[in-house]
């Protein structure tokens, strides 16, 4: 797979921008070093910062590739041969560096300016380390210093972090080497080269600080900056003060800003995504306020709460779930992993033992279904080149990912079994595939599952700033190929036609900038970031445009990609932050009293095509005599405070705009380029069509009837034959050793090998985990409702006849595996041994107050589901709509914008908890869908429950359930079904209303 880099309108729009720009060369003859033959020619104004250039460019929007093509331009154009890239990182200098010296760019660029090559030279520390006691210059510097003119055909650049220019080595003259004849310090021979500088990441630079000082001490002719960011000055003091942004000539000579960026379609839509929580959970935050070694303190409503190293959080609010106490340490973690930050907030109703687990679960969710789409590209056509879709993961704790000697640490381990399932699950789709790319598709998901499962998988990889030292060979591969190896990550097989299953990836900030790869889809982050990190730089690494397995660049017609973007709760206004970020960063300086140059300028670029070979001041005027003539400005340009157009009267200002709308969508990101998928969540209301719900009044009567589940006689017998089955059955070891382990690492040698390392573990058998035995007793009985006399028997007859009656085998994992099994084996066995009886009093729910004995008047949407989607009205809906909300896109959505016939007189999706059947295996459950059908006789209710076609266990009791529920609902016209497709509702549906299908017919 090799990239093809296309050149971009926006791009040579830039370029074409920095010609206008530039100031031009000075050919006067009147300098006597003008010819000298290791420095650049003259520029006209050198060395003043009014001809030094800015151009912002946007995130992802391919400013490495604009400043590339600068300097072969200056080159082709002026002569100019030497040029300083300064980067602030190691990482953005290595990034810089891969583009530079890739083979694609060089194919790219050849084509553009034949027989011109670059000689990048890269300075890093410890190139300047000198060899016995000697202190040399690296020869990457005397490449670039020394390189003359005469070379026609070479671009020398040298490429430097700020952190090496700042250094010592850098500014020290003692060297033992001279150059040019005789300068002895790196900055002053490179000065002497009248260098044109290149800055990236402007903002990481500013004026009268340290690294700018060091950019001046080169002396250079011009300075190029680029980047999505500059820095920011303050004049004034105190109330006078005045903050504004600091470009060289007031503003920048290009500007690319963020809205245009993605309303243009040149990067990536965004979804945001968290943790859905109740108003409730919303309310009770608890926040770090500080959290050291040895204890944490927490914070709520002005009341600080202290725990020390091994307290439980339960101490603090019973609603934390799980055992979860403090660990402290230099990682400041919980007991379950998370590493907390100061300023953190904990919601004890969605903080679980396995956080990080669910949102890697939602990244997998989210990777997979994006995957499936880009890897069969159905609505492209046919046989379209496929897309790799690659995630990434920032993480907390790097041991949580490289556990000791680079073992695997437990978010790894987590990862590894959560991947495992859904590969497993999705080949078992695949197996029945029809078509040659879904066949194509499951073997690419088997061979992902075999590496996985292989002693040195090849699926997922970490790069951390520790990575650069290991002496490992399998990190060093994985550092590898997330920083170098760019296209082996993008395709899809290698050289010898085997599968590349790498598409997962794991860092803390080190790829947070100066990286990126076009084919991130998906970045999850399980770590909280910064107040001062901006938000389009955090989902930065994932902005760029995708490239497909051939290396073409999709744009969003070609190919609509969005980024998934799943974040914590506690960074729930990220989505909020992020578009105001956005919205923030233009120059339009809206007047509501006068026309500002700026709103002009909006116009006119604009409406040029309106106005087909003229110049730009033609149409300047033309605008103007149009907006004079419609009176809607004065000759002084402020806006009348009243015109009257085509009858309707309006302020001269809001004229304007109606008349020239793109002036206020300059200013804000259009509509969906950036979601919040659960935004409002908790606010976010929809309002009932109380007529249609009043036609459902009668159903729900009896649906607001409490049930109480009524279990068969039998029960109590069944519950006794499985506890003996489960206690009988030892082979499935159930009781278990809860074993004590001691790594020992013994130092050997031999002459093949050297000096190894042999490690062994050792089971310390005097020393098993253990628990007391009334409390075992007591939390078997809690949690299987199980007879403690029944339990004790058991538990004293099966320590004595099978395991010896060894007390280690009392411990937590057999009491967890004890609770599992019977409780499985119990709900199996039961399944079908209960039925419902009315009480005799109403239970209100989320769409009924039984007290009232009316519906509500509006739900939270997020009851409803957590996505939306346009529609156009339909009158037989039970919500006001548009939008629609829905869980998921197949079938749910498909179900919301079918259309139904004349019979059907009112439909809709039912909120979470609007039934609450009670579930035999505790907690309480409601279908999906309900439609009311006319007919001659009497209305028929069609209640929906919707699973995928996979149905896992669970989905067949909820099913089990529902249908217990409902059929003693039938004589009252209630028909039930668990559908899979929307087609299947639809035939069910069209059959109920043409009478070919009666109550006692339904069945699943």
């Amino acid at each position: 797979m090799k990239i093809k880099l296309e050149t971009l309108q926006h791009q040579i729009d830039a370029l074409e921008a920095i010609e206008q720009a530039f100031p031009g060369m000075d050919n006067s003859g009147t300098d006597r070093d003008a010819n000298y033959i290791f420095a650049n020619p003259l520029v006209n104004y050198r060395y003043n910062d009014k001809a030094n250039i800015d151009i912002k460019m946007e995130t992802g929007t391919g400013k490495t590739y604009v400043y590339t093509r600068l300097m072969y331009e200056l080159h082709k154009k002026y002569g100019l041969f030497k040029f300083v890239i300064v980067v602030p990182s190691p990482s953005i200098k290595e990034g810089t560096r891969s583009f530079i010296t890739s083979d694609y760019a060089k194919q790219h660029f050849s084509k553009h300016y034949p027989n011109t090559q670059v000689q990048l030279n890269v300075i890093n520390a410890g190139d300047f380390s000198g060899k016995s006691g000697r202190r040399n210059f690296p020869a990457q510097l005397s490449e670039f210093v020394e390189a003359t003119r005469q070379n026609i055909n070479q671009i020398q650049v040298l490429l430097v972090n700020s952190s090496m220019l700042h250094s010592k080595s850098m500014s020290r003259d003692d060297y033992d080497q001279t150059l040019l004849g005789g300068e002895t310090s790196p900055i002053k021979a490179i000065k002497a080269t009248r260098p044109i500088v290149i800055v990236d990441e402007p903002h990481r630079f500013p004026r009268g600080k340290k690294f700018y000082a060091d950019i001046e001490a080169l002396k250079p002719q011009l300075i190029f900056r680029f980047g999505a960011t500059f820095p920011e000055i303050t004049s004034g003091k105190g109330k006078k003060s005045v903050t504004k942004i600091d470009y060289y000539r007031g503003k920048p000579q290009f500007n690319l800003n963020a809205v245009d960026s993605f309303n243009q379609g040149l990067v990536k839509g965004i979804d945001i995504n968290y943790p859905d929580m109740s108003q409730e959970e919303a309310n009770n935050r608890y926040k770090v306020k500080s959290a050291k070694a040895k204890e944490l303190v927490l914070t709520k409503g002005g009341k600080d709460y202290t725990l020390t190293v091994g307290e439980n959080l339960a101490d603090v609010d019973p609603n934390f779930a799980g055992s979860i106490t403090y660990a402290g340490g230099t990682d400041r973690e919980l007991s379950n992993g998370l590493a907390l930050q100061k300023d953190m907030e904990l919601i004890p109703g969605t903080f679980t033992e396995s956080y990080q687990d669910a949102i890697i679960s939602e990244a997998l969710d989210r990777h997979f279904a994006i995957e499936q789409e880009n890897f069969m590209r159905e609505n492209a056509e046919d046989n379209a080149p496929r897309i790799k879709t690659l995630s990434l993961f920032f993480i907390d704790s790097i041991s949580s990912f490289r556990g000791a000697n680079n073992s695997k640490g437990w978010l790894a381990k987590n990862f590894e079994k959560m991947l495992a399932e859904k590969l497993t699950d999705l080949i078992d789709h695949y197996e029945l595939a029809t078509s040659p790319r879904e066949e194509e598709y499951c073997q690419f998901l088997k061979a992902t599952l075999q590496s996985l499962k292989s002693e040195h998988q090849d699926v997922y990889a970490g790069y951390f700033s520790e990575d650069r030292g290991s002496s490992d060979t399998d990190v060093q591969a994985e550092v590898e190929d997330i920083l170098k190896n760019k296209e082996k990550l993008l395709g899809f097989k290698d050289g010898h036609g085997n599968w590349v299953t790498r598409r997962f990836l794991f860092s803390k900030w080190t790829l947070r900038e100066g990286w990126d790869n076009p084919n991130i889809f998906v970045i999850a982050k399980l770590r909280t970031s910064g107040s001062d990190i901006s938000k389009i730089q955090e989902v930065g690494r994932g902005l760029r445009l995708p490239v497909d397995e051939t290396g073409h660049r999709l744009n969003q017609k070609e190919w609509p990609s969005r980024l998934a973007f799943l974040i914590g709760y506690d960074e729930q206004d990220f989505a909020e932050k992020l578009v105001g970020e956005i919205n923030d960063d233009t120059d339009v300086d809206i007047n509501h009293e006068k026309l500002t140059p700026s709103m002009l300028e909006v116009v006119i670029k604009a409406r040029k095509k309106d106005y087909p070979g003229k110049s730009h001041e033609e149409i300047h005027d033309e605008i103007l005599d149009k907006l004079d003539d419609l009176g809607i400005i004065r000759a002084s340009g402020k806006f009348r405070d009243e015109v009257e157009i085509d009858g309707k009267k309006q302020s001269g200002y809001d004229a304007f705009i109606n008349l020239y709308p793109e002036v206020e969508q300059k200013l804000v990101v259009a509509k969906d380029r950036v979601r919040d998928l659960k935004k409002n969540k908790i606010s976010t209301k929809v309002k009932l069509r109380k007529s249609n719900w009043n036609q459902l009044k009668d159903l729900w009567l009896q649906l607001a009837k409490r049930q109480m589940i009524k279990y068969d006689d039998s029960v109590n017998e069944a519950a006794e034959t499985v506890a003996r089955n489960v206690f009988k059955d030892i082979d499935k070891k159930i009781f278990v050793l809860d074993i004590k382990q001691i790594v020992k690492n013994e130092v050997g040698f031999d002459n093949e090998h050297g000096a190894y390392i042999s490690e062994t573990k050792t089971d310390y058998a005097h020393n098993y985990r253990t628990m007391p035995y009334g409390k075992f007793l007591k939390q078997l009985t809690t949690q299987t409702d199980l007879p403690v006399k029944l339990l004790n028997d058991l538990m004293v007859q099966t320590m004595r006849d099978q395991l010896g009656n060894r007390k280690e085998y009392i411990n937590e994992k057999t009491l967890a595996n004890l609770i599992r099994t019977f409780n499985k084996q119990f709900n199996d066995r039961i399944r079908t041994s209960y039925s419902y009886v009315p009480l005799e009093f109403s239970g209100s729910t989320s769409i009924y107050n039984a007290k009232k004995q009316d519906f509500v008047d509006e739900v939270d949407a997020s009851v409803l589901g957590v996505y939306s989607a346009q529609a156009t009205t339909d009158d037989k809906y039970l919500y006001d709509r548009p939008p629609l909300r829905y869980d998921s896109t197949d079938p749910e959505l498909k179900i919301l914008q079918r259309t139904y016939g004349d019979k059907i007189t009112v439909f809709g999706k039912l909120p979470k908890r609007a039934i609450k059947i009670p579930r035999y295996d505790s907690g309480t459950t409601t279908p999906d869908f309900i439609f009311k059908i006319d007919r001659e006789d009497k209305p028929v209710y069609v209640i929906i429950e919707t699973k995928a076609e996979n149905m896992r266990l669970g989905d067949e009791e909820i099913r089990t359930i529902q249908e217990n529920y409902f059929d003693q609902l039938k004589a009252s016209g209630v028909y039930y079904r668990m559908a899979t497709s929307e087609d299947e509702v639809h035939q069910l549906i069209n059959k109920i209303e043409n009478g070919e299908i009666e109550p006692d017919d339904i069945t699943n």
